[in-house]
């Protein structure tokens, strides 16, 4: 598989320890496949997030929901997985930082959607969403 390129959407007040994690160790660990970042690195104005942000989703593959225990106080990521339908882009969620079935999902954001944090569920994961929305052949 040639390699994906993701947005990785994440609440950035609380999870961006998890972010670098996710990210880093999809470089290290023994699959078959590795995981271009194209997420926002820094904050910015509300005007030129969601211009940039929105370009960004746009040439990816897919966008990663690293779902956290705070993900109700995570409007940015509510808006990141709307642009990212809005573009065609498949979607699917990732439990972080203690977050499981039973905690809130952000809007958008479906349960049948969401797994945990386990590379050989995530490079499946990733398999069908290179099936999927503006991925398709």
């Amino acid at each position: 598989m040639a390699d994906p390129r993701a947005f990785i959407s994440f609440d950035f007040d609380h999870n961006e320890t998890e972010k670098k994690l996710f990210v880093g160790q999809s470089k290290n660990h023994k699959t078959p496949f590795t995981i271009q970042d194209w997420s926002a690195k820094s904050s910015m104005p509300q005007s030129q997030w969601e211009t940039i942000v929105k370009e960004k989703i746009n040439k990816t593959n897919m966008l990663i929901v690293l779902v956290g225990k705070y993900m109700t106080s995570a409007i940015g990521v509510a808006k990141e997985i709307s642009m990212a339908e809005d573009q065609n882009v498949p979607v699917f969620g990732i439990y972080v930082d203690g977050a499981n079935t039973n905690s809130n999902l952000p809007k958008g954001l479906q349960r049948n959607r969401t797994i945990v944090w386990d590379w050989d569920k995530t490079y499946n994961e990733i398999n069908r969403m290179m099936c999927e929305g503006k991925n398709k052949s």
